[in-house]
Formats: structure tokens, sequence, C-alpha cells
């Protein structure tokens, strides 16, 4: 039986900040449009973390009944590594995605944006055939569309929706611009998972694209990322302080480029996460400050 911190680590807390960070650039956006609800994002970064969660007990639970876990190296695989019940699993990540759509639901209903009922339902399915199913389009080199989708697009503009019923060029940008960071996060993962995906038939876009160009795909991601932060200061200029984190950006871009493989990549996806982390607060800040 697995114990609670094996549990926690499976929740793979290390990803949250791909939930996190949409939200703020999306409230700070929202602020900057003259209508920032704090309340209102708070409840859209439930809804998030939620998901996030709800995604990573999912995708432990696919990969580990497929046998498609059992050779990664990174966080604890509670299936693969045969530390829960895969049923308990599954039970988990529904369960995450359930109180995602009551919290949902909830921001909808005071928002008054029940269009958005119909994208949180596509999020929660999404979800789930990333790995579920039986053609999971993750296994396909389709997942870092609905990464981008999701933890970029809807993450962002749903949070600054709800709050304003408008969006700008800043509110565009910011979503595209964290959602690559976002893929460039899942592409450092695939790069590390490349031999034993190969072997296992999954066909992630890193093993589709090989190892070098993959390396060369995670550098062009987080290159756009920050030009998408130049075009955020088209709008309102103290988002350029989100260029600052360009710094972080310096050491997992080094090591990806330096060919490290296997768990010296481990720190490439500590490192990113950490980027992807104050590229949101650095440019929900800049934007925020617009109104000031």
């Amino acid at each position: 039986m697995a114990t609670l911190s094996q549990w926690v680590e499976g929740a793979r807390p290390r990803t949250l900040p791909a939930a996190v960070s949409p939200v703020i650039i999306g409230t700070g956006s929202a602020y900057a449009l003259g209508h920032g609800n704090p309340g209102y994002g708070l409840l859209a970064l439930l809804v998030a973390l939620l998901l996030q969660v709800g995604v990573n007990y999912a995708n432990d639970y696919s990969d580990g009944i497929r046998g498609t876990d059992q050779q990664r190296v990174g966080p604890v695989r509670l299936v693969g590594q045969h530390l829960a019940d895969p049923g308990n699993v599954k039970i988990a990540a529904f369960s995450a995605f359930f109180f995602a759509a009551l919290a949902g639901l909830t921001l909808v209903a005071l928002s008054e944006s029940w269009w958005l009922l119909v994208v949180g339902g596509a999020a929660i399915l999404a979800a789930w055939y990333y790995t579920g199913g039986s053609r999971p389009y993750g296994y396909s080199g389709f997942g870092e569309v609905f990464v981008f989708v999701f933890f970029g697009l809807v993450a962002v503009l749903g949070t600054v929706w709800t709050q304003t019923h408008a969006l700008d060029l800043a509110s565009w940008a910011g979503a595209v611009g964290v959602g690559l960071i976002a893929c460039s996060l899942l592409v450092a993962n695939n790069l590390r998972d490349i031999p034993g995906d190969s072997e296992t038939g999954k066909r992630t876009m890193a093993v589709r694209l090989g190892d070098q160009r993959t390396r060369l795909l995670y550098v062009v991601l987080l290159v756009l990322a920050f030009a998408a932060v130049i075009v955020a200061g088209v709008a309102h200029p103290t988002a350029w302080i989100g260029l600052l984190a360009a710094a972080l950006a310096v050491p997992p871009v080094r090591r990806v480029r330096s060919g490290a493989q296997g768990r010296d990549l481990v720190e490439v996806l500590v490192g990113t996460g950490r980027l992807q982390l104050v590229y949101g607060v650095l440019l929900g800040l800049g934007l925020w400050l617009a109104t000031r």
C-alpha cells in the first residue's frame, strides 16, 4: 500500500507551476483591463490545480496498466511500480476531475460565462484521453497540442474572461507564451523518456522527431515564449518585466544542448518548472502594474 508521501509524489507536485502560472498571468491581464477579481482568480486557480493533479493520476493509471511506466526515470509511479491498486489511482484521478468540475461550475455561475461549461467538459475529456482510452492521443505525438491549448490558451483566456468578459493583445500573448513553456516542459520530459517510449511503442513527438530535433524544439519553444512577452509589452510596456525570467532559462537550455540524458534531464524538468512559475509571476505582475 502506498504511503501518504508516495501519493503526494504520485500527484507530481513539481508540475503544478503549469497550473499556477496561467492563472497568475490571466488575473494580471484582467487587472490590466480594469476588472480584476481576486476571488474569481482563486477559483480559477483551484480548477487548474485540480485538473493538473487529475491529469497526473490519470497518466499514472493509464501508463501503469499498459506497462509503459516500468522503465521510466523520474517521479514515483504508483501503478507502474506496484505501489497502489490501479483502481484506487483511477478513483483519485476522477475525484480530482469531479472537484475541478465543481469549482469550475461555481466560477462559471458567478461570472455568468455559461459557454465555458463546454470548454471545461472538453478539458476533462482531453485530460483523460491523453493517455486513457483505446487510442490515447498522447501516444501519437499530440500531447503538446493538449498542453498548449488547455494549460496555455484555455487557462489564461478563461481566467481573463471570467473576470472581465473581454480579451486583448496582452491576454493572447500571455496565453501563448505560458502555453509554449508548458510545452517545453513536456518536451523535456519526453526527451528523457525516448528510449523507454520507443521500446513500448509510445510515439510521442520526441520519439517522432528524434533526440537532436527534440532538443532544438525545446530551445525554440522557450525563445518564442519570451517573444510573446515582447508582444504583450506592446499593449502594456510594464509586461516587459517578464523578460527578467530569461535568466532562469539559461541553465536548462545549456543542459539540453549539451546532450544530457536520463537522470541528468531531471534537473532540466526542475529548472523549466521553476522558469515557468517565475515567468508567470513576473508577467502577471507586469500586467497588474499596467493599471498603476
